[in-house]
């Protein structure tokens, strides 16, 4: 049962990244790329009917979170309280920036909730971006100092930064070169990804610069990927040893670079929603690439005290665990008939829609 719901999570999360993801690359084309007024109208358009029920599956994780592993969300709910609270006004932001911009029509009240709207899709790319790297990287479990732990054995508290900026120090901070480096890489990504869903969406003046916007940007995003790649070693010496063990697990990567190298076509493709299919793909081929490369952990541990978070020590009793699944079963065919409602009635370009419009 473990194993199902760690399957489960993981889904619901890759959905969220994918779904909610060309909501944020979306603000950040707003933020830097849209200068006219029909520009901006053109974005929120696209991503109007959708980006709330997107969020949802934020929300939905965090509940399959607390249900099977009750004890990791204790623990990464404390252990990360300063991101996660600076991550819950970013996505109050980003929300009330696209529902407040259309009340006034005045260009000071319009630009204050633009600026809101963009920036803090920046600022979530980044912060999740920067959270995918301390899970690959781990924390310190216990608090361990010169050997000895201070606390309980999956306890831990991260500032937002340490004094020396490192990974590999005893006493870790949210932000370092490692997980900044992942934090430009969500950017870089979901910015392609934001700009391959308005051309996907859209018949907007910006699409043929949007095109070549994402074919510059992904020799960023190659280069971003084979460093991070080569600097992993660093973190982890043994990085690939779950794929070398099961040989199968390279379709993740497979899959990634797949998605990844596909953009470099993005002015051939013949229908606008190509480009989304690669930069779709290169999202859920990182993401699960990731996951399989620290399987069956969930958070490693930095020392050697105490032992890595996995999904055998952090489950919730078996019997919960079954209970749970005939429930997951009506909710996940709830799901399934909402967003095919959904998407079947919001199929299309989305430029007269008309959203945020009062």
């Amino acid at each position: 049962m473990e194993l199902f719901w760690y399957i489960v999570l993981m889904t619901m999360l890759t959905v969220y990244v994918i779904l909610d993801g060309y909501d944020f690359g979306a603000g950040i084309v707003h933020l830097f790329f849209a200068k006219k007024e029909k520009d901006k109208k053109a974005i929120t358009n696209a991503i109007g009917p959708f980006w709330d029920a997107n969020e949802v599956w934020l929300i939905a994780s965090g509940g399959v979170l607390f249900f099977a592993f009750p004890t990791l969300y204790a623990a990464s709910f404390s252990g990360f309280y300063l991101p996660l609270i600076m991550i819950l006004w970013l996505l109050i932001f980003r929300a009330i920036g696209l529902e407040l911009r259309g009340q006034i029509h005045n260009s000071i009240w319009e630009t204050i909730w633009d600026k809101a709207f963009g920036i803090a899709s920046l600022l979530l790319a980044l912060f999740f971006g920067i959270a995918l790297g301390n899970v690959v990287r781990g924390v310190n479990l216990g608090m361990v100092t010169n050997g000895v732990p201070v606390h309980e054995s999956h306890y831990f508290f991260l500032p937002l930064w340490n004094p020396t900026f490192s990974p590999t120090t005893e006493h870790l901070g949210i932000i370092d070169w490692f997980t900044i480096l992942l934090g430009i890489i969500g950017v870089v990504a979901l910015t392609i990804h934001g700009a391959n869903w308005i051309i996907f969406k859209t018949n907007s003046d910006l699409n043929d610069k949007l095109k070549r916007i994402v074919f510059r940007l992904n020799f960023a995003l190659l280069g971003l990927v084979v460093i991070s790649l080569l600097v992993w070693h660093i973190i982890e010496p043994k990085p690939f040893h779950n794929f070398i063990k099961t040989p199968w697990l390279w379709i993740f990567p497979f899959i990634t670079f797949t998605g990844l190298f596909g953009l470099f076509f993005i002015k051939r493709f013949k229908k606008d929603g190509q480009g989304f299919i690669f930069s779709a793909l290169f999202l859920f081929g990182g993401i699960t690439t990731t996951v399989a490369s620290i399987f069956p952990k969930l958070l490693p541990s930095t020392n050697t005290i105490n032992p890595d978070l996995t999904i055998y020590n952090m489950a919730a009793d078996d019997y919960g665990l079954s209970v749970g699944v005939n429930w997951f079963i009506v909710a996940i065919i709830l799901v399934i008939i909402y967003f095919t409602i959904q998407y079947k009635v919001f199929k299309g370009k989305m430029d007269n829609v008309g959203y945020g419009e009062h």
